[in-house]
């Protein structure tokens, strides 16, 4: 069994527009169908950018900012001129009012209400025209938002958002311990608290950590006052103390809300109220082969968590994980899901983190979780390029002494070093994740090779480099500087350090850095999964009959090129049974093909499924080859449909040459007949023996001279001839002559034995059989298909533009039309048999009926028959493309299994167990002033930010601060 995917070579480029989705964590909003008019909303009105220059509408608070504002329906988003000082994303349901102010002459600016109370003033700074344009598909943006009742649900969905109840409380809650979890114990006669906002198994089972070390109280209080001046979860502004305090670290009741708002999750789940439950419900009672490898790494899952010790947080993290699977059935369940999902279920709730797990699947992650786990594997790949460009030392000792960085660095990537670190820590490597993107794996991943450098300069194995950064790990709660006589310089510790160093010596690592690398080893990266692939599916051949590994590839090779022209539908998992094996193992998923697709396979091994025609019109020459279409190859395919699925499998497909491609003769005359043999009841119709005949006209249609034909009309007539003459005969009452019985078209009328005698009785037929049949199916290296080209500028792009299959196509049709107005315009299409290239027709056998003296009637035409060219005598070896694309150089796939089978076991970390609140220790004194060190920690993560205006603008921007709306 085997599961054979080309969704690899399915991969676009991301266009300009899905960039700009995924920078401002935007969902892609799906193509609505024509029909559906009515539920048209405000993702069919146009995107549009404009420069502009962004004010706060309190005084004093934030500095203004020149950037571009984008119209994304239903989106409205800003981002600074640098992308990374400020930038906000505003669902156009949480705006209540636009107003132009009457400002300076020339300036045009607007005032934006959002649902929370907050002004946003925008200068437009385009030209009028421009700015005209762009208010009126804003004013019809959001009337279409109005129209869908989007504006409505705001209310109820702010509801289930922490940040509210923070803020109007301006405090931690009476019933909220100070790390944020829930007090459930209540007094006699009072019932437990509500509450309506969501959250996770923290609130229960209390977070990791302890919340005096960690300063939650301190944490809380800074991100209320931000929360406060600059909007919260659906309304957020990012400015730059955002960031300084995310990168300090998130307090653990906002962890989860602060995770799906930097992330973009939260549209998803505003978008799409319900669904989560309605998934559970449609799940409830199925079973898949994804829901029984969920269960096997349920109780694998943070084990030393103490909701995962109990049923609700295996039951939270069962529904979770199958309701994701049952949503992308094509992605599934990979082993590292449970991990993640079990990390973000400890602060969100089972429907925040399904939302959160989708974006980190397919936007943040992509092809990270995938069967394939190209995802993984390709940023490893930049990984080590980027080492190799920064710390080429660690990267030189490496390859000497053969230490694999993947060994340790896939499961940092997979988890987000959440099965690598103390989970405190890990946690704050994912607020950074989330709030800044995937560049921050690569960052920190740098940082600590850095700091470990000269230790790992003196491993020598995998084993060695494994258990120095299992040691660093479970030391970055220590101090960075233990003999320093600064008492501040003493409290920085490792993690500090880790931090400090990723962004600030390794910031010129950058989004665009990122995708730059993966362009360039993609395909690399795609041609050693692929090569992988072939040797698994051949490995998991049940039988591999009489063929060797080496033709078996072949094989396979024909079927993932016809795989990727016609796509076969998703490999389905077969249905329950109600009867199991001793072992419990259900039969797993396996791609099978379709009809469709084994017209395309059958064409690229057999010559006589396809039609090959040598083009010359007189500027090129070239060969065109097209599949061919008739009943014969759709009744092989039902032939080889031994398990009567209606479709095939590798192994089907293997198993179906095997049963012809080392025939003998006579075995060679059998398989035909039985092709042919419909009811398999041993003997043929008189329709069956029809459409037998029509069999031999298709194979031999381009076949040179008559001797086919004529072999194919000689086996008619001594077909219906013997086989009248063994009916049943009965006597004539008027002639008294005997006669066969007559019989209908649909009665047994032939059987094998007469079969193979009309058969041996003509010398075509039996060279056919003999050797032609079996010759007919080629197994040839299929030559390398040509992946989606990487992006290499300007140049790279017009060409790739140019040269596509479309455009290939109109050439060959604008030569050929040239060349028939010029008169060297020829086809000749090639013999799929080609035993006789001239046009002499070998002496028929005479038939086992008719007398001697009956000759053939086909001689005739030999004499006018006329052939431009002979096909043979063409040079063809110029028409082909080159070779097969070299070999790959990069293999990671050979250290999965150690990976996998260490990826499960995580360090328990004494760090990450819950602080007692009642313990009292020396903290308040060695932390004393916790707010402003706080702040101070803050600011040492921070440079300056440049806001891109002179004093100038400056002083417009605080001018339209006071500006009163047009009358």
């Amino acid at each position: 069994m085997s599961t054979i995917s080309t969704q690899l070579r399915n991969f676009k480029e991301p266009t300009k527009d899905q960039l700009t989705h995924v920078f401002f964590s935007i969902p892609e909003v799906p193509p609505v169908p024509p029909k559906d008019t009515e539920k048209r909303g405000s993702g069919d009105i146009e995107n549009m950018e404009i420069n502009a220059i962004l004010s706060f509408g309190a005084q004093e608070v934030e500095d203004s900012y020149a950037g571009k504002l984008h119209l994304l329906p239903p989106y409205l988003a800003f981002s600074s001129l640098d992308r990374k000082s400020v930038k906000f994303t505003l669902p156009l349901s949480t705006v209540r009012r636009v107003e132009r102010l009457n400002a300076r002459a020339g300036v045009y600016a607007l005032s934006l209400s959002t649902w929370h109370g907050m002004k946003i003033i925008v200068q437009l700074t385009s030209l009028r025209p421009t700015a005209d344009l762009f208010c009126s598909l804003l004013r019809e943006a959001l009337k279409a938002e109005l129209q869908r009742g989007q504006m409505k649900a705001v209310k109820g969905f702010v509801k289930t958002c922490y940040s509210e109840g923070l803020v109007s409380l301006s405090g931690i809650s009476d019933n909220e311990r100070e790390d944020g979890s829930l007090i459930t114990e209540t007094k006699e006669g009072c019932p437990p608290p509500e509450t309506e906002f969501h959250g996770g198994l923290g609130l229960q089972f209390k977070f990791p950590g302890d919340p005096k070390k960690l300063r939650e109280a301190s944490k809380i209080k800074l991100w209320t006052t931000y929360l406060k001046n600059h909007g919260r979860n659906l309304t957020l502004l990012r400015y730059p103390q955002c960031t300084r305090l995310v990168q300090v670290g998130l307090p653990n009741r906002l962890r989860g809300e602060m995770w799906e708002t930097l992330s973009g999750s939260i549209y998803l789940r505003f978008s799409n109220p319900g669904l989560y439950d309605q998934l559970l419900l449609d799940i409830r009672g199925t079973n898949s082969t994804s829901f029984e490898d969920i269960e096997k790494d349920l109780h694998r899952s943070l084990p030393e968590y103490a909701g995962y010790q109990a049923d609700e947080g295996i039951s939270a993290l069962r529904r979770v994980l199958q309701a994701y699977s049952h949503r992308n059935p094509e992605v599934g369940y990979c082993q590292a899901m449970n991990i993640l999902a079990a990390a973000i279920l400890i602060y969100m709730s089972e429907e925040q983190t399904f939302w959160l797990l989708e974006v980190l699947c397919d936007r943040l992650l992509p092809g990270y979780y995938s069967p394939t786990m190209h995802g993984t594997l390709l940023d490893q790949r930049v990984f080590e390029s980027l080492v190799t460009r920064c710390l080429p030392m660690i990267s030189d000792h490496f390859q000497a002494v053969d230490v694999q960085l993947s060994v340790a660095s896939l499961p940092w990537f997979l988890s987000l070093y959440i099965n690598s670190m103390p989970m405190v820590f890990a946690f704050r490597i994912a607020d950074c994740f989330f709030c800044m993107g995937p560049k921050v794996l690569f960052q920190v991943g740098k940082a600590i090779l850095k700091i470990n450098g000269e230790k790992l300069l003196q491993i020598q194995d995998d084993g060695g480099f494994l258990n120095l950064m299992r040691e660093y790990f479970a030391s970055l709660g220590d101090s960075a500087h233990p003999e320093s006589a600064d008492p501040r310089t003493r409290a920085i510790t490792r993690f500090q350090e880790l931090l400090l160093i990723s962004f600030r010596e390794f910031a010129v690592i950058s989004d665009e850095t990122i995708l730059s690398e993966r362009r360039k080893y993609r395909n690399e990266i795609v041609n050693s999964i692929e090569s992988f692939s072939k040797r698994s599916a051949v490995r998991n051949l049940k039988t591999l009959a009489r063929f060797t590994k080496e033709q078996a590839g072949f094989i396979y090779d024909a079927l993932y090129k016809a795989m990727c022209e016609v796509p076969p539908p998703p490999a389905a998992a077969p249905p329950p049974s109600l009867l199991t094996t001793a072992d419990g193992n259900q039969e797993k998923a396996e791609t099978r093909i379709g009809i469709p697709t084994f017209h395309v396979f059958l064409s690229e091994i057999l010559t006589w499924a396809r039609s090959e025609k040598i083009v010359i019109n007189g500027f090129q020459q070239r060969i065109d080859r097209e599949v061919a279409e008739h009943e014969l190859i759709d009744r092989l395919f039902y032939f080889w449909d031994t398990s009567c699925k209606g479709s095939l499998s590798f192994q089907d497909l293997v198993s179906g040459l095997d049963g012809v491609m080392f025939n003998d003769l006579m075995e060679n005359i059998e398989w035909f007949f039985n092709l042919h043999d419909k009811n398999k009841d041993g003997y043929l119709t008189k329709d069956e023996v029809l459409t037998l005949s029509e069999s031999f006209l298709f194979i031999f249609r381009h076949e040179i001279g008559d001797a086919y034909l004529g072999a194919v009309s000689k086996f008619m007539t001594n077909a219906f001839e013997y086989g009248d003459s063994l009916l049943p005969q009965h006597t004539d009452s008027k002639t008294g002559a005997a006669e066969p019985r007559e019989i209908g078209h649909n009665q047994p009328y032939l059987n094998l034995a007469t079969f193979r005698m009309v058969v041996l009785a003509d010398e075509v037929l039996e060279s056919f059989f003999e050797t032609d049949l079996s010759a007919s199916f080629r197994l040839e290296p299929v030559p390398d298909l040509e992946l989606p080209p990487a992006s290499s500028g300007f140049l790279g792009d017009l060409w790739s533009n140019i040269a596509t299959q479309d455009n290939k196509r109109m050439f060959n049709r604008l030569s050929d039309e040239l060349g028939k107005t010029i008169g060297k315009h020829q086809v000749i299409y090639r013999p799929t048999i080609g035993r006789f290239t001239k046009l002499e027709e070998p002496t028929a056998r005479e038939s086992l009926i008719s007398p001697p003296t009956k000759t053939s009637s086909s001689g005739s035409s030999l004499d006018t028959a006329v052939v431009s060219s002979s096909p043979s005598t063409l040079d063809t070896s110029s028409i082909h493309d080159g070779g097969p694309l070299s070999g790959s150089v990069f293999s990671p796939m050979p250290h999965l299994k150690a990976v996998n089978a260490a990826f499960m076991e995580r360090t328990p970390f004494a760090i990450d167990d819950a602080g007692d609140d009642d313990d009292d220790s020396d903290l308040d004194m060695v932390h004393g002033e916790d707010d402003d060190r706080v702040l101070d920690e803050v600011d040492a993560f921070l440079e300056a930010h440049d806001s891109g205006l002179t004093e100038a603008d400056k002083e417009m921007a605080k001018d339209l601060l006071n500006a009163e709306p047009v009358k």
